[in-house]
């Protein structure tokens, strides 16, 4: 079977279950590979993951990631360059901070089920969309 190429989309794909606008890239069975834009003003749906892992990595913009556990809670400055794990079942949050989206490319393991593997959970912030920040 031949690999499948995807090139980076002007267009999102769908609004993912934490509001961020979702690009599609290639996927293989066990895995695949999304572009997430964050507006600028934009606070992300506090969410946790049923079954899927992810690793981000930051390609622009500036901002902020609450994570919690039943070990820890943690915020982490989001800036170009930094990759970032998101652990099945721990609780997440991120928001724009500056005036240039946040852009992340984002690896999910195994491939994205569905808009009902994103349950919602409390944050640390209320959720602002694109809109409600202009």
């Amino acid at each position: 079977m031949l690999n499948a190429d995807k090139e980076l989309q002007d267009a999102y794909d769908y609004l993912a279950p934490d509001g961020s606008e979702i690009r599609l890239l290639s996927e293989i069975r066990g895995g695949g590979l999304a572009h997430c834009t964050l507006r600028p003003g934009g606070v992300s749906r506090a969410v946790t993951h049923r079954s899927v892992e992810e690793i981000w990595y930051v390609l622009s913009g500036r901002g902020e990631l609450w994570r919690s556990d039943a070990v820890c809670e943690r915020r982490t400055d989001l800036s170009p360059d930094l990759s970032v794990t998101i652990c099945t079942g721990t609780r997440f949050q991120f928001r724009v901070v500056g005036i240039e989206p946040l852009r992340i490319l984002i690896a999910t393991i195994p491939r994205w089920p569905g808009p009902d593997e994103a349950a919602a959970v409390a944050g640390p912030w209320p959720e602002k969309g694109a809109a409600d920040a202009a």
